[in-house]
């Protein structure tokens, strides 16, 4: 609830329900969906938050504001997860089939530590999905120091390479969209464009893809061009000189320069 950039996202409504109960149901319509749990922090406006979770029997776990990497490990060790997929809450147009797919890349082998789709990003950007075991958010819980890491859970995991197995999954297409198309949720525009998108699409198919989306923009170009000012802005921007494996995403910028 606390987001500088636009505070209360979470809980802006979508066709009469908040932001954040739309994207679950995205999540819950995925095939290999598990125990689905919102992992707030105890900060006092949270407390929205947890209210809505017990209106809609969902679980809520709450715990630091800022370490995020001790909040997904506090929750990860309560619910003994042998494995956890981090999505992040503001990505509402998430397409539950791209989540199944990274699931399904580290499900499906025994070398991954770590598997995301964004090392790197292919995908329409708000469709981050990140996998990992639990040994793995151990280690980076008990060894990393940075703030960075800490806020953001799993830069620890993805920067030590030598340490860890990361796998990562692209779009099929062979097309990258990730700085061309924004989907995700930090700005009032950002949110004028995923309401009009639930309005188009949401009563002709509740589980609409990323498919339906890139049609229905193709038709109505108008709604993309809603929150094209702020296409290709990532956290990793504030951090280029320290981390090591966002090269992908180095030479996007200077692409765009």
């Amino acid at each position: 609830m606390s987001s500088t950039r636009l505070p209360g996202k979470v809980m802006l409504p979508l066709l009469g329900k908040p932001l954040l109960i739309r994207m679950i149901e995205r999540v819950n319509s995925t095939q290999h969906v598990g125990d689905v749990i919102v992992a707030t922090s105890t900060n006092h406006d949270d407390d929205e938050i947890e209210s809505l979770c017990v209106q809609n029997d969902l679980i809520c776990f709450r715990g630091h504001l800022t370490d995020l990497l001790d909040r997904h490990y506090q929750v990860a060790k309560q619910f003994n997860a042998d494995a956890v997929v981090k999505i992040p809450s503001d990505c509402p147009l998430i397409d539950p089939k791209v989540i199944d797919k990274v699931i399904e890349h580290y499900v499906g082998s025994d070398e991954f530590d770590f598997v995301s789709n964004l090392h790197p990003a292919t995908y329409p950007d708000g469709n981050d999905v990140e996998i990992f075991s639990f040994e793995s958010l151990e280690c980076a819980w008990k060894d990393a120091t940075k703030d960075y890491e800490r806020e953001h859970t799993t830069p620890f995991i993805w920067e030590h390479q030598d340490v860890f197995s990361v796998g990562n999954v692209t779009w099929e297409t062979g097309y990258d969209y990730s700085s061309t198309h924004r989907w995700t949720i930090d700005f009032p525009e950002d949110y004028e464009f995923i309401r009009k998108v639930y309005d188009e699409l949401y009563s002709k198919n509740p589980a609409f893809s990323l498919n339906d989306i890139l049609t229905l923009l193709k038709q109505k170009p108008e709604i993309a061009e809603i929150n094209q000012q702020y296409l290709g802005k990532y956290w990793y921007e504030d951090h280029l000189n320290e981390l090591t494996h966002i090269d992908e995403y180095k030479n996007k910028i200077k692409r765009n320069e």
